[in-house]
C-alpha cells in the first residue's frame, strides 16, 4: 500500500491537527512562502513521489485559501505524488450552482474544473449546499454528512417535545432526514427574500405550538434566515428554539444577530474556525469522521458504512 501523506493549509490548520491525531499521523511538512504583493508560493519539504496525498483546507473566504488548495495539489501532481485528495470540509462558493436569473456564474461548476485542472484526483467534503453538485466533477467525490456528528449528539438530548424545522424550503429534505431519524414532526419556514443575505418575510408550515423546535440548516453566513425563522416560530407558539448547522461562516453582523435572536443554542462544526466566542454557539467537530474517511480512501473501504442509517 502506498504511503500516505497529510498537508494542511493555513487557515485550516486546528481542524488538520486534530484529524491527523484522530489517524495516528503528523502533518506532513508544508511551507507557505509569500511575495511582497501577497503572491503564494507552497513549500513542501516531504518527498510525497508515489504517495496517498490528502489536502486539508476549507475554502472559506478570503479567496486564497481556495488558491492556496490549488497551489499545493499543483505542487504535489510536478512531485509525482501517487494520488491526489483534496479535503474540503467547507467547499464555498457552491451556494451558485445553477443559474437563478440572467448572467450569472455557476460557481460550484467553475471551481469543480478548476480542482480537476489542478490535478485533484479525488474530492472529500461535507454537506454541499446541494447535493446535486457532486454531478459537476468528473473525479470521484465523497460527500459525507454532518447528520453522524449531530445525531449523536442529539441522541443525549431530551426530544421527548421536540419538533425538526427546516429554514427554508429548499433544505427540506435535510431536516427531514433528522425528522425521519427521531420520527417526530417537522416544519417549514417559508422564505420570502428581498436580495442575497436579506429575507423580507418568513411562513411557517405547520403547527409548532408549545413545542421545542430544532432548526435544521447546512450553514449560516449572516445568520439573518435562521434567527428569523426562530422568530417566526416562536411567534406561532414554539416553547423554545434550538439550530444545528454545518458550517458557521457567520460573516457580518452574525454574532451579534445570534446574540439579540431568540436562538437559545446554536450547534455548529469545526468546518471553518469561529471568528470570536458567543456563549449560543456550541461547536462539534468533525474530525474524527473526515480521519475515518480518509482512512477508508487509502485503504479502499467503503465510505458509505460512515453513514447515519436510516
Amino acid at each position: 500500500m502506498a504511503e500516505i501523506k497529510l498537508f494542511s493549509g493555513v487557515n485550516s490548520r486546528p481542524l488538520s491537527e486534530k484529524i491527523a491525531d484522530y489517524y495516528g499521523y503528523p502533518l506532513a511538512n508544508v511551507e507557505l512562502k509569500q511575495f511582497s504583493d501577497g503572491e503564494m508560493q507552497p513549500i513542501i519539504h516531504d518527498s510525497v513521489r508515489g504517495s496517498y496525498t490528502f489536502f486539508i483546507q476549507s475554502t472559506f473566504a478570503p479567496s486564497d485559501n481556495l488558491m492556496e488548495l490549488l497551489l499545493m495539489i499543483d505542487t504535489a501532481k510536478r512531485a509525482s505524488a501517487g494520488y491526489i485528495t483534496a479535503v474540503i470540509p467547507y467547499f464555498g462558493y457552491a451556494r451558485q450552482d445553477r443559474k437563478d436569473k440572467p448572467r450569472v456564474p455557476i460557481s460550484a461548476k467553475l471551481f469543480a474544473n478548476i480542482l480537476e485542472a489542478a490535478g485533484a484526483n479525488r474530492v472529500m467534503t461535507m454537506d454541499f449546499h446541494a447535493d446535486q453538485i457532486q454531478g459537476f466533477f468528473d473525479i470521484p467525490v465523497d460527500h459525507l454528512q454532518s447528520e453522524t456528528i449531530f445525531i449523536e449528539y442529539l441522541k443525549k438530548m431530551d426530544l421527548s417535545n421536540t419538533i425538526f424545522a427546516s429554514p427554508d424550503v429548499g433544505g427540506v429534505k435535510r431536516a427531514r432526514s433528522y425528522a425521519k431519524y427521531f420520527e417526530k414532526p417537522l416544519v417549514i419556514c417559508d422564505k420570502e427574500r428581498v436580495r442575497a443575505n436579506e429575507v423580507k418575510k418568513i411562513t411557517v408550515i405547520g403547527d409548532v405550538t408549545d413545542s421545542d423546535v430544532i432548526l435544521v440548516d447546512d450553514l449560516a453566513d449572516t445568520a439573518g434566515t435562521l434567527c428569523k425563522a426562530a422568530q417566526a416560530l416562536i411567534d406561532k407558539g414554539a416553547r423554545s428554539v434550538q439550530a444545528i448547522c454545518t458550517h458557521p461562516v457567520l460573516s457580518g453582523n452574525a454574532y451579534e444577530n445570534i446574540e439579540n435572536s431568540v436562538i437559545a443554542k446554536l450547534i455548529v462544526t469545526d468546518t471553518i474556525p469561529l471568528k470570536q466566542h458567543s456563549k449560543k454557539i456550541e461547536v462539534l467537530s468533525c474530525a474524527k469522521l473526515f480521519a475515518r474517511a480518509i482512512r477508508n480512501v487509502h485503504e479502499y473501504k467503503s465510505i458509505a458504512a460512515l453513514f447515519v442509517e436510516k
